[in-house]
């Protein structure tokens, strides 16, 4: 199993399925967030796929959310992975996922784990 930290990117914001942003907002967002994906997993041997990615969200405040319309910025992590070399694409015959998960309250950051994919449901 593999793990991989992406804090959020200076002065950056989550990339979320319920923005209603102009898209060079959101382009510009999606770059901040896949470079700091590709910036993390520099360093990391390649991965060998298929795997599973589970992507856990830690947000300094408290408050309710849903994980999953955190999609977008995993996205464009796992996009940045590629980029960095870590797997050969992120299409599904690399990667399963990523399954959304709520992490707690701390610093803001995604936290990828990447384990094999045995072809077995979980």
């Amino acid at each position: 199993m593999s793990t991989i930290t992406v804090p959020m990117p200076t002065g950056g914001k989550w990339l979320n399925s319920n923005q209603r942003i102009h898209r060079m907002q959101e382009a510009a967002l999606t770059k901040q967030w896949r470079q700091a994906g590709r910036d993390a997993a520099l360093g990391h041997k390649p991965i060998t796929c298929p795997v599973r990615v589970i992507a856990y969200i830690t947000k300094p405040r408290a408050g309710r959310y849903d994980p999953g319309n955190l999609y977008p910025t995993a996205k464009a992590v796992l996009d940045g992975f590629t980029d960095a070399g870590l797997w050969p694409d992120d299409s599904h015959q690399y990667v399963i996922g990523p399954d959304m998960r709520h992490a707690g309250k701390g610093p803001a950051a995604l936290t990828i784990t990447i384990t094999p994919w045995t072809g077995e449901q979980p």
